[in-house]
């Protein structure tokens, strides 16, 4: 029988009793996670604030400087990636000095497990551009001949959009 008799019995790693310590220094200079939660469109702009947040907030083993780990979309992911220096500065901007050393993305999906849905907030809609009345009159001389005003209600809406596309594609937009 092979007893192997651990060394760390009673001990406790270093990180481990400095944690909060360090914690409450860099509470103290202005630095909390709260912060970063609360007001997180306020500090990297709506833009990225639709397609992603924060999550959490670790220490490094050595105390200097912290890891935020921010959640988006698969598919927002890459765009994220590439704006992680700008997303780190604007976050360490706030805070006046540089509080976060590194930045995590962690991919979701928006709907199926439990545990992985997220819900970002979309950008608001555009109202759709409605028809001139010369559009909209050429519009309902094409659907006029259809008998079922449901289906010509219908037809005269999509040729609206048909002939405005058409008429802004001339000019040029």
């Amino acid at each position: 029988m092979n007893m192997r008799r651990t060394t760390t019995k009673g001990f406790k790693r270093t990180s481990s009793l400095l944690r909060d310590r360090i914690r409450k220094a860099s509470e103290s200079k202005g630095f909390s996670e709260t912060r970063v939660l609360t007001h997180w469109a306020e500090i990297v702009g709506q833009d990225i604030a639709r397609i992603c947040r924060p999550v959490d907030v670790k220490y490094g083993r050595k105390g200097f400087g912290a890891t935020l780990t921010v959640l988006t979309t698969g598919a927002n992911a890459p765009m994220l990636e590439m704006q992680k220096e700008t997303l780190r500065n604007r976050v360490n901007a706030a805070y006046g000095y540089n509080a976060i050393a590194h930045l995590r993305i962690t991919q979701t999906a928006p709907t199926g497990f439990a545990e992985g849905q997220v819900q970002f907030s979309t950008p608001p809609k555009k109202e759709a551009a409605k028809p001139d009345p010369a559009t909209q009159q050429e519009a309902a001389q094409v659907a006029a001949p259809v008998q079922n005003n449901e289906l010509r209600q219908a037809l005269e809406q999509l040729a609206g959009n048909v002939l405005m596309k058409n008429k802004n594609a001339k000019k040029g937009f």
